[in-house]
C-alpha cells in the first residue's frame, strides 16, 4: 500500500496495523521516502542480511587468505607449535 506523509502521520495506529499485513510506502513530495514494516518482517530480513553478509564475508576471507592460513598450518604440522614446551607457571 502507498499513503502520503499526512495520512500516515493522521491514521498511525491504522497505518501500523496495516503493516502487520503489507509493507507500508509512505509518499513524500512525490516520492517514496520511507517503509513501514511489522516488526517480524524487519526481524525476518534482518536474519537473511546476516546469513548472505556472514556467508560473503567468509568466503572473500578464505579467498584472501587461505594460501597464508595453509602455510601455517603446514609449519606449524612440519615444527610444532612454538613455545609448546613453556610452562607459565
Amino acid at each position: 500500500m502507498q499513503i502520503t506523509a499526512t495520512e500516515a502521520k493522521n491514521r498511525f495506529g491504522s497505518i501500523c496495523a496495516l503493516a502487520k499485513v503489507e509493507p507500508v510506502f509512505v509518499e513524500k513530495a512525490g516520492q517514496i521516502d520511507t517503509v513501514i514494516l511489522s516488526a517480524d518482517h524487519y526481524r525476518a530480513l534482518q536474519a537473511n542480511q546476516n546469513k548472505t553478509s556472514l556467508a560473503t564475508r567468509k568466503k572473500e576471507f578464505e579467498n584472501e587468505f587461505g594460501d597464508w592460513i595453509a602455510a601455517q598450518n603446514s609449519w606449524v604440522e612440519k615444527n610444532g607449535i612454538p613455545g609448546a614446551d613453556l610452562r607459565p607457571w
